[in-house]
Parts: structure tokens; C-alpha cells; sequence
């Protein structure tokens, strides 16, 4: 079993900055990627950005040059710099991470989310 857990959501106003955190654990061989995701009621969800074990990142378009992604140092933690926030960044942010279990099977596993509230 995987879990993952976010934090770091919160409330800020517009041209604020919040930083959010994910932390894997239980049964991981390793973590090929991981991501951040969004998902406004009604919508689908949506990637943000994710970055590979080898550190190649991939971002939405509309949120290029304001959020970074990094990986920690023990690779299980994954984080997203978001600054120069807009309202339209308002939605709770889901944590992804692409596992490979003791057991060497993969799966993708999901934190319950971190609500991020942009007001204006």
C-alpha cells in the first residue's frame, strides 16, 4: 500500500505565493514520476506539472514561468513553488506519483488534495 500526502494549501491573495508538498510512503521500490493535478468542481482533472526521477519537468501552459516543481533529496517528496497566483488558480490540488511497489508492479496513486484559494 501507497500513500500519499499533501500539504501546504491554503488561502493567499492575488500575486501571492503558496508552496505545496506531497510525501509518498509505505510499500515503494522506487518513483518514476510525480505530478501535481487540479480539479475545479465539475471538471476534469487536469495536470499542472509533473517531473520524472531524472528530473524533466513538464508544465500546463498557464502556469509557466510562476510554478516550479521540484523532487526532495530522498526522492518520495515532491513540491510546487507557486507564486504570482491569479484567481483562476483557485481549486484543490491533487498530488500523482508513478509507483513501483516492493513487489516491482507499477500504479498510479493519488493524495486526497490540498484546497489553494486565490482571492482577489
Amino acid at each position: 500500500q501507497v500513500q500519499l500526502v499533501e500539504s501546504g494549501g491554503g488561502l493567499v491573495q492575488t500575486g501571492g505565493s503558496l508552496r505545496l508538498s506531497c510525501v509518498a510512503s509505505g510499500s515503494i521500490f522506487s518513483i518514476n514520476a510525480m505530478g501535481w493535478y487540479r480539479r475545479a468542481p465539475g471538471k476534469q482533472r487536469e495536470l499542472v506539472a509533473a517531473i520524472t526521477s531524472g528530473g524533466t519537468t513538464n508544465y500546463a501552459d498557464s502556469v509557466k514561468g510562476r510554478f516550479t516543481i521540484s523532487r526532495g533529496n530522498a526522492k518520495n517528496t515532491v513540491y510546487l513553488q507557486m507564486n504570482s497566483l491569479k484567481p483562476e488558480n483557485t481549486d484543490a490540488y491533487y498530488c500523482n506519483a508513478d509507483v513501483r511497489v516492493v513487489t516491482l508492479s507499477t500504479a498510479d496513486y493519488w493524495g486526497k488534495g490540498t484546497l489553494v484559494t486565490v482571492s482577489t
